[in-house]
């Protein structure tokens, strides 16, 4: 089976979030299945060095106001197809937002003109290589499937997978003749949206089936609460609607061998872990207590992701005698909230703003419990780390948090299988006395320890998950 992947951004690339992380696995998972991925990205600056290895399969003599080509390289492990384009993607800063922090004002176009590209790989394939399957994802390669329909009256079979709901793609219906969109999709059935164009709804409307990251959040898209206004259309498309649960890769992901611990450990040797906390209370200027837990926060700071909840709660934290280690970045008065918080805390909370891949590592290794009281979440990685490195998630009930970490209610702890704690509703209050079990937790050294052994044995893997999609696509390619 052949598969072209359809994306934005891929680790170890380029990456802005776990959309990144989640390109970056799956054509190695699938590849243990027997499944030949390519993986079809913009040529950003950032990329510009793995791409001079490359071998140009393709030229564009006007690709939306410029001349482009594509680049074929394999690298990481990965068979990429390097979109480029230097009119749309050799700029500078992120790969979505300008210098000033707003989104670049051609990403309509951008991003139309890596779908339009997946849509003619698709369906006439590059270089002697055809697809079978075409994988779209998230809002950046929504209109995919409308190009493929719009090239040809039978495309390849086309996935699209929703990571974050809350990202759409939303734009002015006067751009549909600079987009080459067929005025004739503009309806509420096709990619039409309240007067506008919707990249992500296209991509929901005219993919055969449609995958998001975990079996809750499937549940979760069609309800108002959740839906953000497509719950309409994917109640309508329940059928062919599935959630996935997202995994990591374990080899990146692996206490044993992880190169940039203070010390590597197993959940045999789980006494090696207090040598990384240590490390980490030493990074962030942290007073030492072996009678309280450590928590780490690692996130963007938005509300989607309950910070502002911490903030409230971060005097009864702190009185019951627990640190706090935060890596974020993104809302500007989260940031400065954060950051006075660690002045008022001196001891007790550290800050780091921005980002940083190994300090990240450093953080599942060192903290007893990493805190993600997010009011929705897909799928949500950080968990799943949080589960690998023995460092216990303490999560809202809501999306993949809800189907990766098994609370530590009474029957959970009888049952001998609790990685966790989970707390519902997404309030102040409930994320207080969620820290408060977790504190009463460790206080319980056999409990604690019992709870950690289970987490690290917990799969958290692509194994189960690349069988799913592999089923998927078996099913699409004999229907």
């Amino acid at each position: 089976m052949k598969l072209l992947l359809i994306a934005s951004e891929c680790a170890p690339f380029i990456k802005t979030g776990g959309l990144a992380d989640v390109i970056g696995a799956i054509p190695k998972a699938l590849s243990e299945e027997g499944v030949e991925g390519r993986v079809l990205l913009p040529l950003y600056p950032a990329l510009q060095q793995i791409a001079a290895s490359g071998v140009t399969v393709a030229e564009f003599s006007d690709l939306f106001g410029g001349a482009a080509r594509l680049v074929a390289v394999t690298a990481e492990g990965l068979d990429l197809l390097l979109l480029d384009a230097p009119h749309l993607y050799d700029r500078p800063g992120s790969i979505y937002l300008g210098r000033d922090g707003q989104d670049w004002h051609d990403n309509p176009t951008r991003f139309a003109a890596l779908s339009h590209i997946g849509a003619r790989i698709g369906v006439n394939g590059i270089d002697g290589w055809s697809p079978d399957i075409v994988h779209a994802h998230d809002w950046q390669a929504g209109l995919v499937p409308v190009y493929m329909r719009q090239m040809t009256n039978s495309p390849p079979p086309c996935v699209m997978t929703i990571h974050n709901i809350a990202f759409q793609g939303v734009f002015g219906a006067d751009m549909m003749g600079s987009l080459g969109l067929d005025p004739a999709g503009f309806t509420p059935e096709g990619f039409e949206y309240y007067g506008r164009i919707s990249f992500l709804k296209a991509g929901i409307a005219y993919s055969q089936k449609i995958t998001t990251v975990s079996p809750t959040y499937a549940r979760e898209l069609m309800l108002p609460e959740f839906g953000m206004g497509l719950e309409g259309l994917l109640q309508a498309r329940k059928s062919d609607l599935l959630g996935i649960l997202n995994g990591i890769d374990l080899e990146v992901w692996n206490p044993q061998t992880d190169p940039v611990l203070e010390q590597t450990f197993t959940s045999r040797t789980l006494k090696r872990k207090h040598q990384n906390r240590t490390a980490l209370e030493r990074r962030f200027d942290l007073q030492s207590d072996p009678d309280a837990p450590l928590f780490c926060v690692i996130s963007r700071l938005t509300e989607q992701k309950g910070l502002d909840l911490l903030l409230e709660v971060m005097p009864q934290m702190v009185e019951r005698g627990a640190r706090l280690a935060l890596l974020g970045s993104g809302n500007p008065d989260l940031e400065n909230a954060y950051k006075q918080a660690a002045r008022q805390y001196q001891g007790r909370v550290g800050v780091v703003i921005g980002y940083d891949e190994t300090l990240s590592h450093q953080m599942q290794a060192g903290a007893d419990a990493i805190l993600i009281p997010s009011r929705f979440e897909p799928c949500g990685l950080t968990q799943l780390y949080g589960l690998r490195y023995g460092t216990l998630p303490v999560v809202a009930r809501t999306g993949g948090l809800a189907d990766t970490v098994i609370d530590a209610n009474d029957a959970a702890l009888q049952s001998k299988c609790a990685t966790g704690v989970q707390f519902a509703p997404v309030t102040a209050a409930a994320l207080a006395q969620a820290i408060d079990r977790t504190c009463d937790l460790f206080a319980e050294t056999d409990t604690w320890s019992a709870m950690m052994r289970n987490a690290m044995k917990h799969p958290v893997g692509w194994d189960q998950s690349a069988k799913q999609y592999l089923a998927l696509f078996n099913g699409l390619m004999t229907a």
